[in-house]
């Protein structure tokens, strides 16, 4: 997320069968959700974190062309088309007809507007440090804030779900060094060191999801959080929990395999 124009056009080539593989109504569901402004979000956060790991991982640090690589890879109408296949393709068969009325009223819009708002803020590292620090806060003292979010994180599976995408992720991108011949690794080493690595990303990533939950939703009215709890519960709510982790999982996975290639060939190039 030469080796690199072939993983540009592989996430590309995701553009061509929206129309067949994505529905008219879980599309118009995913953009009620704010889609489009959430994963301009992730974009910025991404290419971010792109920067950074060339300037660690690359022999010259970070170039103009690693920069502009980082650049396709992070390509929002592909990150879009990855989220829709996937949302569609899992919702199949479900009738989404209790989540189209709840994201429509003016408390679905609202619970959207402040997720949205507590992302952006979170990409200020001082704010997320000072998020992360709150939520251990509320949590050390019983506060109603971290009960209510802790309640909505189990109802979903979120914490679970998230720990396993980002170990998705961390695989892919070993697998995109390999294939790019920066690693000679078989596949139950990348399995083995992954999963070393799984004890610290469940730690470093529920320090984060109860961190932007509270900011998010601490604003809210008494009773929305609790509403939107429930909304998790019924089997139209799970159905779009899972649809909205393949989604965004298939996104992710792909970025991540690019970006190891694109390492590795950025590697493998500064070394000649």
């Amino acid at each position: 997320m030469s080796r690199i124009s072939i993983a540009i056009a592989s996430l590309c080539l995701a553009l061509l069968p929206v129309a067949s593989l994505a529905s008219e109504r879980t599309d118009k569901l995913l953009a009620t959700m704010g889609m489009e402004r959430m994963i301009a979000l992730m974009q910025l956060e991404g290419q971010s974190y792109a920067v950074e790991l060339g300037a660690e991982m690359l022999p010259g640090g970070f170039s103009d062309s690693w920069g502009a690589t980082v650049a396709r890879i992070y390509d929002t109408d592909a990150m879009q088309t990855a989220v829709r296949r996937g949302f569609a393709d899992a919702l199949e068969g479900v009738d989404i007809s209790p989540l189209e009325a709840f994201f429509e009223t003016p408390e679905g819009t609202t619970i959207i507007n402040l997720e949205i708002s507590a992302r952006e803020a979170m990409m200020d590292t001082a704010i997320e440090d000072e998020a992360k620090q709150q939520s251990r806060a509320y949590e050390r003292a019983g506060d109603d804030a971290f009960i209510l979010v802790d309640e909505f994180v189990k109802a979903g599976d979120l914490l679970e779900a998230n720990v396993v995408g980002a170990l998705n992720s961390n695989m892919q991108f070993y697998r995109g060094l390999v294939d790019g011949g920066a690693f000679q690794l078989s596949e139950d080493q990348i399995l083995a060191d992954v999963w070393e690595q799984e004890e610290e990303t469940r730690s470093e990533t529920r320090d984060w999801l109860y961190g932007f939950l509270i900011m998010a939703y601490t604003p809210l009215p008494p009773g929305q959080l609790e509403a939107y709890t429930e909304l998790s519960k019924t089997p139209e709510g799970a159905a779009m929990n899972a649809a909205l982790f393949e989604g965004f999982d298939s996104m992710y996975s792909d970025i991540s395999y690019a970006l190891g290639l694109a390492a590795a060939r950025a590697m493998q190039i500064e070394d000649i």
